[in-house]
């Protein structure tokens, strides 16, 4: 039995809850899995799990076990690191989950600068509108919207997103526009629902029942759709300011109030920083903030000159 790779197998087991989605996330079959993590505890002569029909839960001894295998397993990576050259120089791959239409408009610019000037570091780059555990992957650095929850986790804020309430002058001009939350109750909707829900969008704190003709899980998807006159649509500023500019969406004075969310970049904090994650914090973080300003003072100004032009 490979010790660590066994240590490994249990870690990936108490992260994801059970054996079968241990097995899946390592492609695994799940007889294979339990049959390991029985012959540990053969080995070591004590259970570590307690198996229900419902969940797994650590013994006592199965707890001191998995903090010791956590440390074990981070000592090993270090020191794997360090050998490969990671604290010497900044070289290596560098893992960094981002938000589909973020990483596409933003980040791929400024990855593309970064890798011109470290020509040692390779980045492999997953775009997604999930939310990456950072703890439960190999990712090294990631994207987060809104608050941050509490955890084990280093971010640095970028600045802040505009949310806003878009649509095309076509539609506009076949059902009005709303001057109030209320007024959406009789117009066709656009959902994104990782900003609203479908059935029902928050103002603060007045909440407003909606048809949501149109629902779905990719922001950019959701302001393409207004732009081609579904309805009207959530979004954010970085992605509407091309359809903006080319007369294809319309900003809605009623989103002028909607709130900003926080950007910031994430990445686990515990043991020495490798320097390729170093590089590109260093590199990267000062053109993100400046890229992210540059959006919400373009959308600042379109949106003054809307309220000025509506008065």
């Amino acid at each position: 039995m490979d010790r660590l790779e066994t240590m490994s197998l249990l870690l990936t087991v108490v992260d994801t809850g059970s054996l079968s989605a241990a097995g899946r996330k390592l492609n695994m079959p799940l007889a294979t899995v339990s049959r390991r993590i029985s012959d540990l505890e053969v080995q070591l002569k004590t259970r570590l799990l307690q198996r229900t029909s419902r969940r797994l839960t650590l013994t006592d001894p199965g707890r001191d076990y998995v903090q010791a295998a956590r440390r074990i397993l981070e000592d090993v990576d270090a020191a794997e690191r360090m050998a490969a050259g990671e604290y010497a120089a900044p070289r290596g791959k560098l893992v960094i989950a981002s938000y589909v239409a973020f990483g596409r408009t933003i980040l791929v610019p400024i990855i593309t600068e970064f890798l011109a000037a470290y020509p040692d570091i390779d980045v492999r780059l997953r775009l997604t509108d999930g939310t990456v555990n950072l703890l439960e992957s190999d990712v090294d650095l990631a994207l987060r919207f809104g608050p941050l929850a509490d955890s084990s986790l280093k971010a640095v804020k970028l600045g802040t997103i505009k949310q806003l309430l878009c649509a095309s002058p076509a539609y506009l001009e076949a059902r009005g526009m709303p001057r109030t939350p209320q007024d959406l109750t009789t117009h066709d909707c656009v959902t994104f629902t990782t900003l609203m829900q479908p059935d029902l969008w928050q103002f603060g704190e007045e909440s407003v029942r909606v048809r949501s003709r149109l629902v779905l899980n990719n922001v950019e998807a959701a302001v393409h759709a207004a732009a081609g006159g579904a309805g009207i649509a959530t979004g954010f500023c970085y992605i509407a300011i091309d359809y903006l500019r080319a007369g294809e969406l319309k900003l809605l004075p009623l989103g002028a109030a909607m709130p900003r969310l926080p950007v910031s970049l994430v990445y686990a904090a515990e043991g020495r920083l490798p320097l390729k994650l170093r590089a590109f914090l260093d590199f990267c973080t000062p053109r993100l903030k400046a890229r992210v300003s540059q959006a919400e003072e373009l959308i600042g100004r379109m949106e003054g000159t809307m309220l000025a032009a509506a008065e």
